[in-house]
This record gives C-alpha cells, structure tokens and sequence, in this order.
C-alpha cells in the first residue's frame, strides 16, 4: 500500500506542476467569472442555466488536461525505459497501474475543487440580481429569503462536482490501460470517442429496438461495454429540480430532497468503482503481456 501512494503522490505532484493544469484552472475561473456576470435570459431561471454551462466548461477542461497526462502517462515511460527502473525495485504492475490512475485522477479532483470554488461564489453572487432581491436590507423576510436561495442553489451543486468527478476518474481510468499499449496519438482521439459513445449509450437501446437480433445483441454489447455517462448527468435532480431544505421557505416545495441528491450520486458512486475496477483490470491484462524497453509499439 505504500508503495502505491508513493506512486500516485508522484503521479500527482508531476501532473500539477505542468503549466497546463494551471492555465485549464485559470482559463476556466475566467470562464465562469465571465458567465456569472451575463444575463441568460431565461425568465426565471438564470442561476439554474448558469450552473448547468458552468458544470458543462468544467468537465471539458478537466476532462481534456486529464487525458492529455493520462494518455502519456505509461507509455511514454516504457518507451523512454523510465519504466524499467521502476520495475526493478519491489512493485508490481497492478502498483504501478492503480497508482498511476489514483495519482492522475486526484489532481482532476484539484482541479474540479479549485473551479468548483469559483462556481459557488459565482452563484452566492448572482442570485441577487437573477431574483430581483436586495443585498443590503433592513427586514428580516428579504435577508432570509436571499439567504435561503442560496442555500438551495449550492446545495445542488456539490453532487454536481463530485459526479463530474466520477466521471472524468472512468475515462482516465480508460485512458490509463490504453496507455500500456498505445501512444498518446492513439489513445486521445480513442478515449475521446469512447466519451462522446458512452454520451450516446443512453438512446441505444430505443434505437435498436426495432431492428434485427444481430443488431440487439450488438446494442446489447455495445452498451455493457461502453462507459454509461448518463449515470453521471443528473442534472435534473441537481440543477434544474428545487432542492428541498429543511427549515427553508423549500423544504415543503415540490422537488428533490438533499438524501435523494447523494442517493443519486452515491449510486453513480457503485457505478464508476466497478467501471474503473473492470478498465484498470482490462489494463493490467495488458501491460503483464507488455515489454518494457520500448521496443514493442
């Protein structure tokens, strides 16, 4: 176990110290700073818009620098014999692989926490104006009613990082066993559309529907196999539905409960850890069958 964490913390510090991981941040703070300050149009429903675009620029950014590291992660070390004189001290490759992702997807978890920061605040501040309420009054009624609408916008989006999470931590765990075979040229542009094909699993099913036993039995395949990213788009329940607070003006109002919010996420929660357990076995499968000078491509 120590040596994984040695492992992973490695991973993790080589991975925040690229310029790249620092300008994602930056570039995606500005981001959402430059949306909070414009109006969505949306009669009503502006802060909710908001969250929904701003968990959409997180997850891209996110996404995109993990893979970028991911995708090297391996096999760059194999072909340069780095990873021979990792292999020749006492660890095995089941350590190196599960340290790898673990040391990769913990700095996708900084990330997510240094924007989602940025989100929360963006959202503390703009609901003001979204809701036509005063910052500064003198009753009562308007200072908890501004209050408690915070708490019911933020309150949903906490699962909404964490699932964003979960879902960047199945593709670099993807990533990750593609690397034992494949360069950083193959394995992008794979997991990439392995992303937007586990977006589409969703309608499979219906779409085959109709059509042939050979064709059900590959929808059937294809959607056992491909990662199910619509476990991880919950965003009617944690943006768009009225999270229902108790002790708040909401708490009788028609929506979602707060135990139903992590009910929700706790369940993608079982789905990712099995996915990324089967992935990251797939991986190990392959890097045991792999050379490790470099020779092989």
């Amino acid at each position: 176990m120590y040596r994984l964490f040695v492992i992973a913390r490695h991973t993790f510090v080589e991975a925040v110290v690229q310029p790249i991981f620092w300008l994602s941040i930056v570039v995606g703070a500005a981001i959402l700073g430059i949306f909070a300050a414009l109006p969505f149009f949306t009669l009503g429903e502006d802060t909710r818009m908001y969250k929904s675009v701003a968990l959409d620029v997180i997850l891209l950014l996110v996404l995109l620098v993990t893979l970028l590291a991911t995708s090297r992660s391996i096999y760059e070390e194999i072909e340069d014999r780095t990873m021979l004189t990792l292999m020749s001290k006492p660890v095995s490759r089941l350590q190196v692989l599960a340290g790898k992702f673990a040391g990769l997807s913990a700095s996708a978890l900084l990330a997510i926490l240094a924007m989602g920061a940025v989100l929360v605040v963006a959202v503390h501040q703009r609901i003001p104006t979204d809701y036509l309420m005063r910052t500064e009054s003198i009753f009562e009624h308007e200072i908890r009613q501004l209050v408690e609408h915070r708490q019911m916008h933020i309150a949903g989006i906490f699962p909404g990082l964490l699932l964003t999470w979960l879902q960047v931590s199945v593709l670099a765990a993807i990533s990750v066993a593609i690397s034992t075979r494949f360069s950083f040229i193959v394995n992008l542009p794979a997991v990439l559309l392995i992303y937007l094909a586990g977006n589409l699993a969703r309608f499979l099913d219906t779409a085959v529907e109709g059509g042939s036993l050979v064709m059900r039995a590959i929808g059937s395949v294809a959607t056992t196999v491909l990662p199910y990213l619509a476990a991880f788009d919950q965003r009617d329940l944690n943006v768009y539905s009225t999270v229902q607070i108790p002790g708040t003006a909401f708490a009788e109002v028609p929506g979602v409960t707060v135990a139903q919010l992590w009910q929700g996420t706790a369940a993608a929660g079982l789905y990712a850890g099995f996915y990324i357990a089967a992935a990251l076995g797939v991986g190990l499968i392959l890097f045991r069958h792999r050379e490790l000078g470099g020779a092989e491509g």
